[in-house]
C-alpha cells in the first residue's frame, strides 16, 4: 500500500448499510429510525451538522422501508405527484423545503394517509424559520433524533471509509497521526481527506506523514487568517 500513488479519482458514493460507520455519535439516530412505525404523528426530524451522515442514514432507511427520497428544494413541485401509500424522506428540510408543502405533508402523516415522514436538517426543528403558526407549533412538538460529531473511535473509522471512498492509498500509522491534529468534525475529516489526496496527487506520492504535515500546516494557517 505504501508504494501506491494517489490517483485523483472522484469519491465513490456508497450509501449501503455495509459501508455505514457506526458509533456512539449516531446510535440514537439509528435506534430512532429502526422504530419508525412508532413515531408520534408518524414524523421524525433527523438533525445534525453538515456531513455527519444524515443522507447516508436516510438512504439506508429508505432502502429498508421502501420510502421515496426527495430533496427539500424539489418538494413544492413534486408534492402533488407523491404517492400517499409509501414512506417519504425529505432532505435539507430546514433550509430548502417549501413551508406550506411541509405543513401539508405533516398533516398527511398526522391523518395517517402517509405511512411515515422523515425530515433531515442541520438545525433542530424548533429553530426553523416559518411564518405559518400551526407549522411552528408542529415543529416544536415533533420527535427528533440528533446525529452528533464523532469521538476518536468513530472518527478513525470514518477516515478509513473516506480514504477508501476516495480510493486514496495511505501509509501505515497515518490515521493515528492525523487524529490528534485534525479538526474534530465529520466535515473537517472530509475536507482533510480531499486536501490530502490533492497534495499527494500533485507530488506523485502516497499520502504519508510529510504530505499530512504540509496539509495540516496549511489548514492551520488558513484558520488563523
Amino acid at each position: 500500500m505504501g508504494e501506491q500513488l494517489a490517483l485523483g479519482l472522484p469519491p465513490r458514493q456508497d450509501y449501503s448499510a455495509a459501508s455505514f460507520v457506526d458509533g456512539e455519535a449516531n446510535a440514537a439516530a439509528r435506534w430512532a429510525l429502526a422504530g419508525w412505525r412508532a413515531w408520534p404523528g408518524r414524523v421524525l426530524v433527523l438533525f445534525g451538522p453538515t456531513g455527519c451522515g444524515k443522507t447516508h442514514l436516510a438512504a439506508m432507511w429508505a432502502g429498508e422501508t421502501g420510502a421515496i427520497r426527495i430533496a427539500g428544494r424539489e418538494l413544492a413541485d413534486a408534492l402533488e405527484d407523491l404517492p400517499v401509500d409509501r414512506p417519504l424522506a425529505v432532505e435539507d428540510a430546514d433550509r430548502f423545503a417549501d413551508r406550506a408543502a411541509l405543513f401539508h405533508l405533516m398533516n398527511r402523516a398526522q391523518n395517517e394517509t402517509l405511512p411515515a415522514l422523515l425530515l433531515t436538517a442541520r438545525d433542530a426543528p424548533a429553530r426553523w424559520e416559518t411564518d405559518i403558526p400551526d407549522l411552528a407549533s408542529r415543529l416544536k412538538a415533533v420527535s427528533t433524533a440528533e446525529v452528533q460529531e464523532p469521538d476518536d473511535a468513530l472518527l478513525a473509522r470514518l477516515l478509513k471509509k473516506l480514504f477508501a471512498d476516495q480510493q486514496s492509498p495511505l501509509v501505515d500509522g497515518l490515521i493515528e497521526y492525523l487524529l490528534p491534529r485534525m479538526e474534530r468534525s465529520v466535515e473537517g475529516a472530509r475536507r482533510l481527506v480531499e486536501a490530502l489526496d490533492r497534495e499527494a496527487l500533485a507530488r506523485r506520492t502516497p499520502i504519508n506523514r510529510g504530505v499530512a504535515r504540509r496539509v495540516l500546516d496549511e489548514q492551520d494557517t488558513i484558520g488563523e487568517d
